[in-house]
């Protein structure tokens, strides 16, 4: 499998995405490593721009007029804006990102833990996703709707496919030489 590496895991209880796990709400949570020292902005520059998020961005571009580019992704990466094609910053911690959607119904996370191995350092890659529970105005329960549980699994493949896009993009980096 492309991305067996990749594994849901807990949602780490210092999380900038562990709140959306409460009062109704929904957040998953995926993890894989990386050999080698990885920044929280060159995780998420190497996330924006991988083929697979470019094909996301240029839906958002044409479904609701939010276009984004590879140098705004940079941008976000190093801190210097704070939205981003449907997203704007919800949270930034040194290790963590924390976006919410133009409608404030989704979340979207990334951090990054040093590790140390055996065969040197490593860093731990997670990527998670938030959905705001919604009231339903028949029973007064919160849910994420039927839409969200119809795509679901999609949703969770997704996440994984996102989450090795971006190592891959990482360790080819790090293999090529210094421009």
């Amino acid at each position: 499998m492309i991305h067996g590496d990749i594994a849901p895991c807990p949602i780490p209880d210092d999380a900038l995405l562990k709140t959306y796990s409460l009062n109704g709400g929904f957040a998953d949570c995926y993890a894989t490593e990386i050999a080698g020292s990885i920044s929280l902005a060159q995780y998420v520059a190497a996330f924006y721009t991988t083929p697979v998020f470019k094909l996301e961005r240029l839906i958002l571009k044409y479904a609701v007029s939010m276009p984004s580019t590879d140098d705004e992704a940079r941008q976000l990466a190093a801190g210097t804006i704070d939205c981003f094609a449907a997203w704007h910053v919800e949270a930034r911690r040194d290790n963590q990102l924390l976006m919410c959607d133009f409608q404030r119904r989704t979340r979207s996370w990334l951090m990054v833990a040093p590790t140390l191995h055996a065969n040197g350092p490593q860093t731990r890659l997670y990527f998670g996703s938030g959905v705001v529970a919604m009231i339903d105005r028949k029973t007064g329960v919160a849910s994420q709707g039927r839409v969200f549980r119809a795509l679901l699994g999609f949703h969770k493949v997704y996440s994984k496919v996102l989450l090795h896009a971006a190592k891959s993009r990482l360790q080819r980096s790090q293999r090529s030489p210094p421009a």
